[in-house]
């Protein structure tokens, strides 16, 4: 009875399927440190909303194109490189296509040797079945590749064609004496055979039967097409026939192209030494030096203590003939005689020997020949892998280091910029006050002046005068202009401020600039070049109730000299009637005088009389003479005064009661216009600064937002370096499952 162990090849089968988790786990991994690497190469600059202190349509869009220009002048590029993405993506090529040659990895075998030798009866010996053509002379004349299927039918398909064709046409397309025209020694046939009909094939094992050694010169390709990834050559010799030099030779164009390929050797056709019983031992002896010296010596692929176990002494055809009969519930026999052949016992425990021997062997070689390279090179792949997310996270390192330093300098510049605009407010307000103070002085002093040189002022006016009322009223609106100009003109002369007010915004233009980001430094504005007072003295308004009075009157007339007593206005008043009660305690000296001067005149004509009387009484002590003389004298007097009242006198007279007039008048506006000019200056400058501190508004917003952004990639720098130590650490894992393979599959077989 055969073992009924489990099969050795099932080694093989669960290294395969734990090589390809691991390599589906690689896959999955790499794919998803391919697209964080990719990440990393974008821009980490993203623009965050900014909190504005002001709501000007203006100021808005230039605040937020300065945070992003300054934003993007400190932005600190990539983490990760072109190279490294590049290098994820081969990696990720690269076990792709490792891991779909591992799906298609199968053990195979390829049966080799001179025609006639049984290399198909061995075959369908291990099959169990005669699936493949065999018989004498010359029989297989293509390579005959047999694989599992998991279907219930087995099937034939050529390299030309994929269509399924019955098993049974394999005679027809493979048999040399009845091969298909289309099909040569170098062509392949497939044959497909139900993996639950053969406990081989259902362990990914691949059965290569080939044409005979001696019946082509076409070696050299048959090696390159068929023979690279094979696992085990079994050379199939004759038993009754030495190793012959076609077959040597085979094996050494073998032995250039594979280094140190597994060999066995096959001496079939054994039951034949049966009728030489007295030959037995030398004869096996003779083979079996000649195959270790062709294994060890010329080859050199194993050594002389090893050869010995690869070589073997079989009858394929009793095996097979035997296996079929046990299919079929027949006795085992070991021929077609129906009886067991004599030593038929120890040439199937020969096969059988060799077959167990050949399993574990090609198990563990194809799982070191066909995973070996593959978990090497997948090693590779994570030690790639390892360097560049260590280089990321080295990367991240150095910049979040670069990033936590430069919020920091952003943190102090933004304290200090707001601890220096502080007090430097308080310093500029002290310093607009003090220049606004120091305008009104110099106003109320220069317009002093001016008004104590009115009477020059009014003096040089000159302008046609005519005692008519179109032509006074004109002539008192040209006087007024003028006035007004020269006061003005004067004014503007000798408080002139510029000077001082381009000063004063240099100096706060200069205190603020180090306060500002070098973006907004460039929009900052010139010191005025146009500034200047403006006088609104309101001359015309002042004295639009001015009224002249430029009828003659006596100077030593009665209406004279009660005008040079109590002034012009209240003449005006005490000789027009009696003066109203007074309205307040502001007009009661005026109307005191006035009232006076009321009483004077009642008296005056009440005592017309005495007068009269007292005249005749100095009439008598002094003379007509002198009277006559007196009167003559102020009679002269009028005359003269009278005769002298010209156009140039009323507007000699016109012009000082201007004078008179308008000077009280100004000087009660002395304050309001040395108020006003304090203002422009104050505006001026209030407003000049306030642009500044919008300005350094916009580098306080600047930095709040930089030191915003900074945060935002410090924390998006570690989740980086977070993210790189899982992909390093989770690499390390599969390598750490990369050795447990290699201990368990690779190491020691």
């Amino acid at each position: 009875m055969e073992p009924m162990d489990p099969s050795p090849l099932r080694h093989f089968v669960v290294a395969k399927a734990t090589i390809s988790s691991i390599f589906d786990q690689l896959l999955e991994f790499v794919k998803d440190g391919s697209v964080f690497v990719d990440g990393q190469r974008q821009c980490v600059f993203v623009c965050v909303c900014l909190f504005l202190r002001f709501s000007v349509c203006g100021h808005v869009v230039v605040l937020v194109a300065v945070a992003t220009e300054a934003w993007r002048s400190s932005d600190l590029g990539p983490v990760a490189v072109e190279e490294q993405s590049l290098e994820m993506q081969s990696c990720f090529t690269k076990l792709s296509t490792i891991r779909d040659v591992l799906l298609r990895r199968h053990m195979k075998v390829a049966f080799f040797g001179r025609t006639s030798n049984g290399k198909s009866t061995v075959i369908n010996a291990m099959l169990r079945d005669r699936v493949l053509p065999s018989g004498i002379g010359h029989t297989t004349n293509c390579f005959l590749r047999v694989e599992g299927t998991d279907g219930d039918e087995a099937y034939v398909t050529t390299e030309t064609s994929t269509e399924r064709r019955s098993v049974s046409t394999v005679n027809q397309l493979a048999h040399a004496l009845h091969m298909d025209p289309t099909l040569d020694s170098g062509s392949l046939v497939r044959v497909f055979w139900p993996k639950s009909r053969c406990t081989l094939l259902r362990d990914d094992l691949v059965l290569m039967d080939s044409p005979g050694t001696d019946v082509t010169l076409e070696l050299d390709s048959w090696i390159d097409k068929f023979c690279l990834d094979a696992d085990v050559f079994v050379l199939v010799g004759n038993a009754e026939s030495t190793l012959m030099n076609t077959e040597k030779l085979f094996f050494h164009k073998v032995s250039e192209r594979i280094s140190k390929p597994n060999i066995f050797i096959l001496h079939n056709r054994w039951d034949a030494s049966v009728t030489e019983p007295d030959f037995i031992e030398e004869v096996r002896k003779q083979h079996l030096d000649r195959c270790i010296s062709f294994l060890a010596e010329e080859l050199r692929v194993l050594g002389l203590d090893e050869a010995a176990g690869r070589i073997f002494f079989v009858s394929a055809k009793e095996v097979l003939s035997s296996r079929t009969q046990r299919a079929q519930g027949m006795p085992e026999t070991g021929g077609t005689g129906g009886a067991l052949a004599e030593g038929f016992q120890e040439r199937l425990m020969e096969f059988q020997r060799f077959e167990r021997t050949f399993e574990e062997f090609i198990s563990q070689s194809a799982v070191k020949t066909k995973f070996e390279q593959h978990t090497v090179r997948a090693w590779q792949i994570t030690e790639s892998i390892k360097a560049v997310m260590d280089a990321i996270n080295i990367n991240s390192a150095d910049k979040k280091i670069c990033c936590l330093e430069e919020r920091e300098e952003q943190r102090d510049r933004l304290d200090f910029v707001r601890g220096q605009i502080n007090r430097l407010s308080n310093n500029v307000k002290e310093r607009i006050r003090t220049l606004s103070d120091e305008v009104a002085a110099k106003v109320a002093s220069a317009l002093s002046d001016q008004i104590r040189s009115l009477p020059v002022l009014v003096d040089e006016f000159r302008a046609d005068f005519n005692p008519t009322p179109e032509t006074l009223q004109l002539y008192k609106a040209k006087l007024l202009q003028h006035v007004d100009e020269r006061l003005v003109g004067s004014l503007a002369h000798r408080c002139s401020v510029l000077r001082d007010i381009r000063d004063a915004q240099r100096h706060m233009i200069d205190s603020v600039r180090p306060l500002l980001s070098p973006s907004v430094q460039d929009q900052l504005a010139a010191p005025s070049a146009s500034f200047d007072l403006t006088f609104d003295l309101g001359v015309a308004s002042l004295c639009s109730d001015f009224r002249e009075n430029v009828d003659f009157q006596f100077s030593l007339g009665w209406t004279a000299l009660v005008t040079r007593f109590i002034g012009a206005a209240n003449a005006r008043r005490a000789l027009s009637g009696p003066a109203p009660p007074p309205q307040d305690t502001s007009s009661f000296k005026d109307d005191l005088v006035v009232s006076i001067a009321t009483g004077l005149v009642s008296v005056t004509s009440r005592v017309s009389m005495t007068v009269l009387v007292i005249g005749g009484v100095v009439w008598r002590s002094v003379g007509w003479r002198v009277v006559a003389l007196s009167l003559s004298l102020y009679g002269v007097l009028y005359l003269y005064e009278r005769l002298t009242w010209t156009d140039a006198s009323r507007e000699r007279a016109l012009k000082q009661q201007f004078v008179e007039y308008a000077s009280p008048r100004l000087r009660a506006v002395i304050p309001v216009t040395s108020s006003a000019c304090s203002q422009q200056v104050f505006k001026e400058l209030s407003s000049t600064f306030t642009r500044l501190c919008q300005r350094v508004d916009l580098s306080d917003a600047e930095l709040e937002g930089n030191i915003r952004q900074l945060s935002f990639r410090i924390q998006r720098l570690e989740n980086i370096q977070r993210r790189s130590k899982a992909f390093r650490n989770r690499a390390t894992e599969l390598e750490t499952q990369l050795e447990a393979f290699s201990v368990q599959y690779l190491q020691g077989n």
